[in-house]
């Protein structure tokens, strides 16, 4: 239960209020735009109502043009990053305690999570969890390094002490979309994996012409797992700030440990060094979209890079 130690490098500070600011992108042009939700209200295009039917609070369900919108953000995210370098996976979204245990997810954070009630299994938070543990209790040749992965799955949190919390529309849902970035490398290359990973995760970001803010995150902010974390942040208009869109993190040897990865350097078994990031969050993607995209016809203007995925530069009713 105890969490990884914080990188010499990490700011200093209690709460988020000590995260420091690298550097803001983008031209912010939108300053009145509807929530998200209520934009794909008004397009008849999202139900929370449907959703709270099937299953219960704080899932949705996206029909038409959205229901293609958030696909052509997967295929997009997912086409981008093969091309930065790293391997598409398709993982299982059900993971035992092991793997979990390997990741930082367990013990400690167990009331996060969602256990099948018949077996000792869990729904996955993040495809981090069974992309580390493709190689638990493997030791690597030092030539297949660095290892970079990619893989899109559904995430699932029951968010155990956030109610009230973000909980309207598409930014803190039980069953959300992800890309996700994941490498293995050598220790003493992680820093610039780190940079490079970051990059990646930016690249989208840029590409979609959303305006964003790279934060370096301090040591009371810190995730569990992680010994030194970058922050991309996205403009959202409607509520005049900026969100957390994508965590891209250093783990050092702490998942390796837990999880007994290591690969043969300099002919010793040595400790891996783990990063994540995701490459993005599909829902808030999309809302961000939605809002900085938004016209005054009601209808929403589609980044260039995304329309020969979506098939359209403008999203409306039919």
């Amino acid at each position: 239960e105890i969490p990884n130690i914080p990188h010499d490098t990490c700011p200093i500070g209690d709460s988020e209020e000590g995260n420091k600011l690298i550097e803001k992108h983008g031209e912010i042009t939108n300053t009145n735009s509807d929530e998200h939700s209520d934009i794909l209200d008004k397009l008849h295009m999202l139900s929370f109502e449907d959703a709270v039917k099937i299953t219960q609070n704080r899932f949705v369900v996206l029909k038409g043009q959205v229901a293609s919108l958030h696909r052509a953000l997967i295929n997009y995210m997912l086409s981008k990053q093969v091309k930065n370098g790293y391997q598409e996976y398709n993982v299982p979204y059900i993971c035992n305690s092991e793997s979990l245990t390997g990741t930082g997810q367990l013990p400690k954070f167990e009331e996060d999570l969602f256990k099948l009630s018949n077996a000792n299994l869990y729904l996955i938070p993040t495809a981090e969890v069974p992309l580390t543990n493709i190689y638990r209790d493997v030791t690597l040749p030092s030539k297949d390094l660095p290892i970079m992965m990619t893989a899109h799955t559904p995430c699932f949190r029951s968010e155990a002490g956030s109610y009230g919390l973000d909980t309207k529309g598409l930014i803190r849902l039980h069953q959300f979309n992800k890309v996700e970035l994941y490498w293995f490398c050598d220790p003493s290359k992680s820093i610039e994996a780190h940079k490079k990973i970051t990059l990646d995760a930016e690249s989208i970001l840029k590409k979609l012409n959303l305006p964003y803010r790279l934060v370096d995150i301090c040591t009371g902010d810190l995730g569990f797992s992680s010994s030194r974390t970058f922050d991309l942040e996205v403009w959202l208009p409607s509520s005049k700030c900026y969100r957390e869109i994508s965590s891209c993190s250093n783990c050092l040897d702490f998942q390796a440990r837990r999880s007994s990865i290591r690969a043969k350097i300099d002919k010793k078994n040595t400790y891996l060094h783990t990063l994540n990031g995701s490459g993005l969050a599909i829902g808030r993607t999309m809302a961000a979209i939605l809002e900085n995209g938004q016209q005054t016809d009601g209808s929403v203007k589609i980044p260039d890079a995304l329309v020969p995925y979506f098939g359209s530069n403008i999203l409306k009713t039919a």
